[in-house]
């Protein structure tokens, strides 16, 4: 029950407040005004013409969020023809609190010429003009100037809060797209291996190759499984996945020379010298080398290297041109040669493939290096090849930039 009452309370809240307002302004001048104690600038108003200004001026503080000029007008009128000054506070108050008025302060000095007659003329009051102008300056100008205050407030609160809604809604896109890198890293590296194999299998060398191929294709599955697995845990405690260092790069390269490609791995970096985000990187740039080398180079000779200098890490994945469908190539490849034109295993591999990147490899690289700080070189190569480099930094861009910031204060 208070839960209901407290969203109530929220969403029906300005609409509460205004029929208070409301409440208050017939508070103040019905009951005076039947009493007979309503004061008149001019003599000669009938009780029925103040009754119905009073009233009127109730139902103006309903519009004053929209507009404050009705209040504002009901306010002067009061004023002058029930002698009550307080719907007109409550208008110049309404002016500068919900809407930006340029000209507030002249609108709000004719009110205090109106409200210094009113209080000066009226014969319940003291009539003394110091105090007069004094109450005039504390009940009209002042209010006007408080409602300033209370708009930029609220306008500082929403744009405060449109920024948290921007900053959350940049924060979800983020985890989209570095799932969505994941995703594609993870399953496309496996099942390029497994459809590889499963061509080869439909028209082996040699029989006896089978029972391995098909082997190939179950080690696969299990690996985009455990990947699977890893990401799902990554996602549920939010921290980076877990990926071995040169050991993972080099069971990348042990699947290569399995699906046909000459692998030649040089790494020269310590176990432990990198951090986890820097290794994940790593790992997933040659994940994607050698993906594109399967697809576009089948036959190529590849050469992974990768070693830390001046605070950097550089990996490289460089392959040379392929050999044609059906020929060398394929040959290396565990497949069968034949004519061109022929429609080998070799061949069948060659153009299924190539649909199972959907051109996200590259880019999502490029993103993972930007985050770290790092930079991507992807192109050819003079002899018709194709290199994928990046250079990381070891630290993080935000740990950078303070060093260079204590590096120049100390200068």
């Amino acid at each position: 029950m208070w839960r209901n009452l407290a969203q109530i309370r929220t969403s029906h809240g300005a609409v509460l407040v205004d029929l208070l307002l409301a409440a208050a302004v017939i508070a103040f001048t019905i009951p005076p005004t039947v009493m007979g104690h309503s004061f008149s600038l001019w003599d000669g108003v009938p009780q029925p013409v103040e009754l119905a200004v009073g009233s009127a001026t109730a139902a103006t503080m309903l519009l004053r969020r929209y507009t404050p000029w009705p209040a504002i007008v009901a306010g002067v009128l009061c004023a002058c023809l029930v002698g009550e000054t307080v719907p007109m506070v409550l208008a110049v108050f309404s002016l500068t609190a919900e809407h930006r008025a340029r000209s507030w302060t002249c609108v709000a000095l004719a009110l205090m010429a109106v409200y210094l007659v009113v209080d000066y003329e009226n014969p319940y009051t003291d009539r003394i003009f110091y105090l007069s102008v004094v109450r005039a300056v504390t009940l009209v100008y002042l209010p006007a100037l408080v409602g300033t205050w209370v708009y930029d407030h609220r306008r500082g609160i929403r744009e405060l809060r449109a920024g948290v809604r921007e900053r959350e809604e940049s924060a979800v896109l983020e985890e989209r797209r570095r799932i969505a890198r994941e995703l594609h890293d993870t399953v496309t590296h496996a099942v390029t291996g497994m459809v590889l194999n499963a061509g080869l299998i439909r028209d082996p060398v040699d029989p006896a190759d089978i029972p391995d191929l098909a082997e190939g294709i179950e080690d696969k599955g299990v690996e985009a499984l455990g990947e699977l697995r890893q990401l799902l845990t990554m996602l549920r405690r939010e921290d980076v996945p877990v990926v071995e260092g040169a050991e993972a790069i080099a069971r990348l390269a042990e699947d290569a020379r399995a699906a046909g490609l000459r692998v030649d791995v040089r790494l020269d970096v310590p176990p432990g010298a990198l951090p986890p985000e820097v290794t994940h990187v790593c790992y997933r740039l040659v994940q994607e080398g050698l993906n594109n080398v399967r697809r576009h180079a089948p036959g190529s000779e590849v050469r992974i290297a990768g070693a830390i200098e001046q605070g950097h890490v550089d990996i490289s994945v460089v392959n040379t041109a392929g050999c044609p469908m059906g020929g060398a190539g394929a040959g290396a490849a565990g497949g069968k040669g034949g004519p061109a034109g022929g429609a080998g295993p070799g061949r069948r591999a060659a153009t299924k493939t190539p649909l199972l990147g959907g051109g996200y490899g590259l880019p999502g690289i490029r993103e993972r290096v930007s985050l770290l700080g790092g930079s991507l070189t992807a192109g050819p190569t003079p002899d018709g090849g194709f290199v994928l480099a990046a250079r990381l930094p070891l630290e993080p861009p935000e740990k950078q930039a303070d060093l260079r910031q204590r590096r120049s204060v100390r200068g």
